[in-house]
């Protein structure tokens, strides 16, 4: 018998899964040694049952359980709860998990603004109640993995490289240490950087950044940031490129967005890009929207709701 995997998803897209998916073939060497025995994705399974007739929620036992999304309902947290109590070591897999990733930049608002902009209009009325029945209520906010239950490994990434889950994977069977990615998108970056001093301000992405001829290697062109494009290469964790290390975004000539959060697990990306503009002499004010900052790391009460009045100022 192999190492039994349980898996879930909450708060996300989905794109965890297809990244494990995206394994390919290797997918299959996994398999020879791992039993799948939930995975909502892959295989249909009942929380009540295949015929729901349990009067409670329930998953399998599993020696390995890997938990994307974040958690925003009642649901979700019954879900959690349930996985780590059947599971001996839990995955936060996924930037969602492990950061709350693009979710979370609803906890800027709160739920009553949330739900007044969902079901109503500039043109509509305001209704008198919103959909309850079979719904899970949401919770005050949105919620990383390890706030609500104890995360054993994160394996951050919008989505992880397959490269990584397969290490992953393979690591937990084999009971090796696993080893994730420690290093910022800049160490593994290949663009020319020609020092601090030149720049004073930073911009949107709204323009071609100078490379070159077509197809000019990437160690040619000069570094996106010091370009003047708001690059959060600097306070974000190296992977998202897998094995080619080369950051996926970077290879594309397109600054990084920050979507593998920061590089160590309790950095704040806002505050450690903050000062290392600063620490460069440019000008804060330039930054467009420093919320967005946190696009992709807005749990652990980083983004809060801000009141109507500094809105509207």
């Amino acid at each position: 018998m192999g190492v039994r995997v349980s898996s879930e998803w909450l708060n996300s897209c989905s794109g965890c899964e297809i990244s494990i998916i995206d394994m390919g073939e290797r997918l299959l060497d996994i398999l020879a040694v791992a039993d799948i025995v939930h995975l909502p994705a892959l295989v249909d399974s009942k929380y009540y049952g295949q015929l729901g007739d349990r009067k409670h929620l329930s998953l399998p036992e599993a020696d390995v359980g890997i938990i994307s999304g974040g958690i925003r309902n009642e649901e979700h947290l019954e879900v959690a709860l349930e996985m780590r109590k059947r599971c001996n070591l839990i995955i936060a897999l996924g930037t969602c998990a492990t950061h709350g990733g693009i979710p979370s930049l609803a906890n800027t608002y709160t739920v009553d603004e949330i739900m007044d902009r969902a079901f109503s209009t500039e043109t509509t009325d305001r209704p008198g109640a919103y959909p309850a029945d079979g719904i899970p209520p949401l919770l005050n906010t949105c919620y990383a993995l390890d706030e609500k239950i104890k995360v054993d490994i994160h394996l951050p990434g919008c989505p992880p490289h397959p490269d990584h889950i397969f290490s992953a994977l393979v690591a937990l069977v084999q009971g090796k240490p696993l080893e994730v990615p420690s290093k910022s998108v800049c160490d593994t970056c290949p663009t020319v950087r020609q020092g601090k001093g030149e720049l004073q301000k930073v911009r949107r992405f709204l323009s071609a950044p100078k490379y070159g001829a077509p197809g000019e290697p990437l160690d040619r062109m000069r570094c996106l940031l010091e370009q003047g494009f708001l690059c959060m290469g600097p306070v974000t964790r190296a992977g998202c490129g897998g094995d080619a290390i080369t950051p996926r975004c970077i290879s594309a000539r397109v600054p990084c967005r920050g979507c593998s959060g920061p590089v160590r697990h309790e950095g704040n990306q806002l505050l450690d890009m903050l000062n290392a503009l600063a620490s460069n002499g440019i000008d804060l004010k330039s930054i467009p929207n420093r919320p967005l900052l946190l696009r992709f790391s807005g749990a652990h009460s980083l983004l809060k709701p801000v009141t109507q009045e500094r809105r509207s100022s």
